[in-house]
């Protein structure tokens, strides 16, 4: 969905209690299968990294269990990353209103969201997000399948196998680190945006508060002072 197409309303703008459509059934439906397939991802992986957090794969049925689904779901996590860029290609470039967001970004982190300059669907720290777990999963899965197919590697090119094992563990620490501050920005910090990826829905000054001018954009106005 590009940035350009505003999302329907479910009332009049400005009205009292009006509620925005932020995300369409297909966006939430592919996030959270893109959510859960990287969470099972992380603990089966974690626990094939190390011997001490081999404990991990009781929550996916055993070793051999594991072991077998982790790439399929690799697969998958794959395909949903990809289906979100053809969503929010559009959505996820930077534009000025982004630069100018990032020289407050401490006010985001201290949630002062007030003193934060206006920005559209998604702010800066969200495109950032977004372009590491695209490229981050791109990336982990063509090491993965380098892994996957070891024993078919002639002897001579053993040293793909040892490649593919160090992209696939520094690409697996970076997505982990952004997911982690994903999760807690969008729980912790930011009240609503967790909701938002279940419901779809926003109420009208949140959007103002948080993405002004995305609502200008969806509402067909200047952003109404609160």
């Amino acid at each position: 969905m590009s940035s350009g197409r505003a999302l329907p309303l479910n009332s009049a703008a400005g009205a009292s209690g009006q509620r925005l459509l932020r995300y369409t059934l297909a966006e939430r439906v592919n996030h959270w299968i893109a959510t859960l397939s990287y969470i099972y991802l992380l603990l089966t992986g974690l626990a094939f990294w190390s011997p001490y957090l081999f404990w991990l794969v009781i929550f996916s049925g055993g070793g051999p269990t594991a072991r077998f689904w982790h790439p399929w779901v690799g697969l998958l996590f794959t395909a949903s990353v990809l289906y979100m860029y053809a969503l929010w290609r559009g959505d996820m470039l930077l534009t000025p209103a982004d630069l100018v967001w990032r020289r407050s970004l401490l006010n985001y982190i201290r949630n002062e969201d007030e003193n934060l300059p206006p920005v559209g669907r998604f702010n800066m720290g969200q495109k950032q997000f977004f372009w590491l777990m695209l490229g981050g999963g791109i990336l982990l899965a063509l090491s993965g399948f380098g892994l996957w197919f070891a024993d078919a590697l002639p002897w001579s090119l053993r040293y793909l196998r040892y490649l593919a094992i160090f992209l696939h563990v520094v690409f697996a620490l970076a997505t982990i680190g952004g997911f982690i501050i994903h999760v807690y920005m969008g729980t912790a910090v930011v009240r609503g945006g967790f909701t938002s990826i279940i419901r779809g829905e926003v109420s009208a000054g949140w959007a103002r508060l948080h993405h002004r001018l995305w609502y200008d954009q969806v509402t067909g106005g200047s952003p109404r002072k609160k």
